[in-house]
């Protein structure tokens, strides 16, 4: 197999037009980051003055009349249903309910962006997001809110997938270290303007329609964002591959002479089995993917898990909740550059378990520390959710090398359905009522997702595969010669 990437000769290893499609998903995702976090400002632990006839107490249980302190949030999902004392098993609910959707939604997403293209998959779940949020701040009803919720999330499921590898199939071999922190920059956007925007609109309803329909625009992307070339000569389409790819090349002015060449030697490789439509059986049918498919579900689980419950419960800490929040937010800004680096110059399998090791040691530390020591309780709290996070955005490129292009998208969406899982879990664990038996189990998920990795081959500076049969072929021995000269080209 060519050590060289075809797309990168063609239109280079990221250019202008690489660019502008950065900026269009960024800018398009903004909803599903808002929603990945607005869960502490729409279901918030609150305190309340029960006023009931024969009582007055503070958070006093059961309570028929409560009287919830507004100081901070005005009006919550929490206070609107009273999911409170009896009731607050429907508060976890709430937040896990989306996790159930982006399950389905990354499962749904993923076979239709391997079946009928990346770019159906991407305007879809970007639009179908803003819609369904903006209609969650419209219902009437308890129960209409969680089918919302529970759409919001399916969205979530293709957005987080589909336009991750729409994008790092735009871009060369070369440049791939630097996809992960460049995707990120809308979720870190995101997560910081979230408690901006929630400190002036303090209303749950309100909150959700001002993150949601000026989003509605997205469908003007039909126009603007391309399919994926990768995903077209996979599937045959050979002359719409090297008229996109002309397109591409013109637009960051790279020569246009060898294209249907070099096409051509892409579909020979490609195509030497007998490609299929991809289907989720697809990843069980040989050993090794089959393999990676189960290991890869487990880690996914375990840093979902991780990832989602420590979010949580930062948003529980004592403090300033919008400052909480900010501070989480800018936090995990330095956290994404050492990604960058640590995929330049580490083995994948070094930097992803040693991400996973950070979140886990710092949530045992955590444990030990006191709880009047409300800075140092923070502090330790965000190194584990860096850990996590970083963990989290290296799993999406550990999980996109392993597998190859024909099954790639419905790969991470199975390994996602799997994350959904333990993010489902995540808010039960974070209400167990024993703060230490929580933070334990977060830290032993992140200890096991670490173990795990080792058992998945190194894919650091490897051509992303383009068919099972050259994955099964591979095996371990998949990496691209670091010295050859090819790899600067």
């Amino acid at each position: 197999m060519s050590t060289e990437d075809g797309i990168e000769k063609i239109v280079g290893r990221f250019g202008k037009y690489q660019t502008w499609i950065l900026f269009l998903i960024s800018i398009g995702r903004l909803p599903t980051e808002f929603q990945l976090n607005i869960v502490v400002f729409l279901l918030p632990g609150v305190e309340y003055q029960c006023l009931d006839s024969d009582v007055n107490a503070t958070n006093h249980c059961p309570c028929e009349n409560p009287k919830y302190d507004q100081s901070s949030i005005a009006s919550s999902v929490v206070t609107e249903w009273n999911l409170i004392c009896d009731r607050v098993s429907l508060a976890s609910l709430a937040q896990s309910i989306m996790q159930i959707g982006i399950l389905t939604g990354s499962l749904i997403f993923g076979y239709v962006s391997d079946r009928y293209g990346r770019k159906l998959a991407v305007l879809l779940s970007l639009f179908l997001e803003a819609a369904f949020v903006a209609m969650s701040g419209l219902v009437p009803e308890f129960w209409m809110f969680l089918v919302c919720r529970f759409l919001i999330g399916a969205a979530v499921g293709g957005t987080m997938l589909c336009g991750y590898v729409l994008f790092i199939e735009l871009c060369g071999k070369s440049f791939r270290p630097y996809v992960i922190g460049l995707h990120e920059i809308s979720f870190i956007l995101g997560y910081l303007l979230l408690p901006i925007i929630a400190y002036f609109v303090r209303d749950w309803r309100n909150l959700q329609l001002v993150t949601s329909v000026p989003w509605l625009m997205v469908i003007v992307y039909y126009w603007l964002i391309p399919e994926s070339p990768r995903w077209m000569i996979t599937v045959g389409k050979r002359k719409e591959a090297i008229t996109l790819l002309e397109f591409i090349a013109k637009k960051n002015n790279r020569p246009t002479e060898n294209i249907e060449h070099i096409v051509d030697e892409m579909e020979k490789e490609t195509m030497r089995e007998n490609q299929k439509p991809a289907s989720y059986a697809d990843l069980y049918k040989t050993p090794n993917i089959r393999f990676y498919t189960i290991v890869t579900a487990f880690i996914w689980m375990f840093c979902s898990h991780t990832f989602f419950g420590v979010n949580q419960y930062i948003g529980r800490l004592q403090g300033n909740i919008y400052l909480n929040v900010i501070l989480s937010a800018v936090s995990l800004t330095p956290g994404l550059i050492l990604v960058v680096f640590a995929t330049l110059y580490l083995k994948r399998k070094v930097s992803v378990v040693t991400s996973f090791s950070v979140a886990a040691v710092s949530l045992l530390v955590f444990i030990f520390i006191p709880s009047n020591m409300e800075s140092l309780t923070l502090t330790f709290a965000i190194i584990g959710l860096i850990g996590a996070y970083t963990s989290f955005v290296q799993v999406y490129l550990f999980t996109s090398e392993v597998f190859p292009t024909v099954i790639r998208n419905t790969a991470l969406g199975f390994a996602s359905m799997f994350g959904r899982f333990g993010g489902f879990i995540a808010p039960f664990v974070v209400n167990l009522g024993i703060e230490w038996v929580s933070i334990l189990i977060f830290s032993g998920v992140a200890f096991a997702a670490a173990s795990l990795c080792y058992l998945l081959p190194e894919t650091k500076d490897i051509i992303l595969l383009n068919s099972i049969e050259q994955t099964e072929s591979q095996n371990e021995n998949i990496k691209a010669p670091t010295n050859s000269t090819n790899d600067n080209k």
